[in-house]
């Protein structure tokens, strides 16, 4: 697939693919009931562009970085979150090189990217209801600056099977040439908390130590005949990426291990509750359709849509509770304050414990339930998906469901979650 511009759209990537995965199991959701693209954003980039227009928000713009550290400000995205991609994965790719990776920051909502002398910051934010909208900013200074939503060209990619066949971000890992340019011939993986140590991080600078785990992170392939042989051990445990990119462009030196583990759970599971979102809405609009059409009483719910519920809101209980997470087997430490950054938000009960706290040692989070449990998209869900995900989780954490999905939660584990559940989100089983 070719990127390209056009006078009024912008094509954007925020993590990746340069290549689309089959659209298996997609939605349409250009139609009713999900009415994606027509339907008014009300994501924080939305949010901020209505204040730009009434006058209440101004962003700054710097010489170095454009419109860049104003829109982290303004969306409360922490520097310390960045992440450097080497690989020519962006619309923008001409610009992008190993030399002068793209670099992408992100909070729980919103994820920038930006390129050294980029015409655009591209961007993508989690809309409660729709699930990742994507928008361009120009980097040429402007006294009103304007987010262009894209309209159709970013889902080509952006909605497939690799992010559940809704509108979705997604990590990918490549093989990669010396001049960025991915080996696409050789395979490349898409990365969730469920993925190998050694299938991570192709395309992409780490820092961070990670004992005797190896990753595909800070190498390139050598061997144009033979791309996956590449030399691991030269990527790892690497602290200080002085001796592969000149890092003094950007707003870190880092591109911090611990923010990458975070980003690839993180927007699988956002892709995980839109696509239970738009599978209870769609259900519900065809039971509504069929029901007019066959005089059933209003509320009719058929037993396809129960089916469906059950099998989307399993799919997002399952990836929420890190079924299937791989065990680290080495700590794993980053080198920025991203660590403290993303725990200090976090909504702690009376003994001081949040989902947002890092385990490090053997998994990526200490009590293994998402902390988007607390997201506007979670609380947005339709009722029906809502209700049963909901009491479904309350079965596994009271100890009623030991099937092997969840063999890897403790006891402890559970206790531990339903008492940070029970005293931080207590409305969900009111």
């Amino acid at each position: 697939m070719n990127f390209r511009v056009q006078p009024s759209v912008i094509i954007f990537a925020v993590v990746l693919p340069h290549l689309c995965g089959t659209a298996v199991g997609q939605l349409d959701f250009d139609t009713e009931p999900i009415n994606y693209s027509t339907t008014p954003a009300q994501d924080p980039i939305a949010k901020l562009q209505q204040q730009i227009d009434d006058g209440t928000a101004e962003l700054d713009y710097d010489k170095e970085t454009g419109y860049l550290k104003s829109v982290l400000q303004h969306l409360n995205v922490n520097p310390s979150s960045q992440v450097l991609i080497s690989s020519k994965t962006s619309f923008q790719l001409r610009k992008i090189s190993p030399q002068r990776p793209r670099a992408v920051y992100f909070g729980d909502e919103s994820y920038v990217g930006w390129v050294q002398g980029g015409d655009v910051v591209e961007l993508m934010a989690t809309d409660p209801v729709q699930g990742q909208i994507f928008y361009a900013l120009s980097q040429e200074r402007s006294e009103q600056p304007h987010f262009i939503r894209d309209r159709g060209q970013c889902t080509v990619c952006h909605a497939s099977s690799r992010t559940q066949g809704v509108p979705g971000g997604l990590v990918r890992s490549v093989y990669l040439d010396r001049n960025g340019q991915p080996h696409f011939g050789a395979g490349t993986f898409t990365v969730d908390h469920s993925s190998p140590f050694k299938d991570r991080w192709g395309g992409w600078y780490v820092t961070g130590t990670h004992g005797s785990l190896r990753h595909m992170g800070n190498v390139m392939s050598q061997d144009r005949a033979n791309p996956e042989d590449i030399d691991r051990e030269a990527g790892a445990n690497v602290t200080d990426l002085s001796e592969f990119v000149a890092t003094g462009p950007y707003l870190t030196p880092h591109s911090d291990i611990v923010a990458l583990m975070v980003l690839e759970h993180q927007t699988q599971m956002q892709n995980y509750i839109t696509r239970a979102s738009y599978e209870a809405r769609s259900a519900a609009h065809y039971d509504g359709v069929m029901s007019s059409a066959l005089a059933r009483p209003a509320g009719y719910i058929s037993a396809t849509t129960t089916r469906r519920i059950a099998s989307a809101g399993d799919k997002l209980l399952r990836y929420m509770l890190f079924a299937d997470e791989f065990q680290l087997t080495s700590p794993v430490q980053g080198t920025s304050g991203f660590a403290t950054d993303f725990q200090s938000p976090g909504v702690r009960d009376s003994q001081g414990r949040s989902l947002r706290d890092f385990d490090l040692q053997t998994r990526l989070f200490k009590y293994p339930c998402s902390y988007l449990i607390y997201s506007p998209a979670f609380d947005r869900l339709p009722k029906p998906v809502k209700q049963y995900v909901s009491e479904r989780l309350q079965e596994v954490l009271l100890g009623n469901d030991d099937s092997d999905d969840f063999v890897h939660l403790t006891i402890d584990d559970r206790k531990s979650i339903l008492e940070i559940l029970t005293e931080t989100k207590p409305e969900l089983w009111e």
